[in-house]
């Protein structure tokens, strides 16, 4: 899932941008790709919200038996998300959830996640750490999982559980569903929203200018 953060991540760390780049598929998460991409000439590119792709898929796989595992994020977050998804999607089947500490990754014992995770034959792996970090973990582990697809959710899990908000459509609309998030959260976004956006739209301008900067 790729939005205005993961771009510019990618345009300052290179190992970052080839992670994304042989990603078995990037996804246009944020309103402002899908503008992005029109404007330079893709008029078929429409943004698919992650969150919302996280529940159809669980929506429409509790008729075939589809299993999910979920890693990421507190072990409270976790329990409000599985609560969330037994009210909204009954029958739905979550086979895992593991809520690693918080702190570095390389601290982590990924050996017994990676175990949890096999043990549990998920067919889909939602994975909600955050970017970057969600990202770096899944190309880091991806070849020691045996079974199911790993899905880099971010915020996911807390939309489903119910702690993050939607915004309103008229601001999705508008791309101003960051605003609406920084509001909610603002302590732990506005450093972000305040090095990237800013950033991306020069970035845009030259490009659409057909002036091209390339990271090194």
């Amino acid at each position: 899932m790729n939005n205005v953060h993961t771009m510019i991540e990618g345009f300052r760390d290179k190992c970052y941008q080839d992670i994304i780049n042989n990603s078995f598929l990037s996804i246009p998460d944020g309103k402002p790709l899908q503008i992005v991409g029109r404007l330079k000439g893709n008029k078929e590119i429409s943004r698919l919200f992650g969150p919302t792709v996280m529940e159809k898929f669980i929506d429409w796989g509790r008729k075939d038996g589809i299993k999910h595992f979920f890693f990421g994020s507190s072990e409270e977050n976790l329990r409000k998300l599985q609560l969330a998804v037994e009210k909204k999607y009954p029958g739905t089947t979550i086979c895992g959830m593991v809520s690693p500490p918080f702190k570095a990754m390389s601290e982590w014992d990924n050996k017994r996640f990676i175990e949890k995770i096999n043990e549990a034959k998920p067919d889909f792996i939602w994975v909600g750490l955050g970017a970057p970090k969600q990202e770096r973990w899944m190309f880091n582990h991806y070849k020691s999982i045996q079974s199911g697809v790993m899905f880099g959710i971010g915020a996911g899990f807390a939309y489903l559980g119910g702690d993050t908000k939607h915004a309103p459509q008229w601001m999705k609309n508008l791309a101003l569903e960051w605003l609406y998030r920084l509001v909610q959260e603002p302590k732990r976004l506005w450093k972000r929203y305040l090095t990237t956006i800013p950033q991306f739209l020069f970035f845009v301008s030259l490009e659409l200018f057909g002036i091209k900067l390339k990271n090194k």
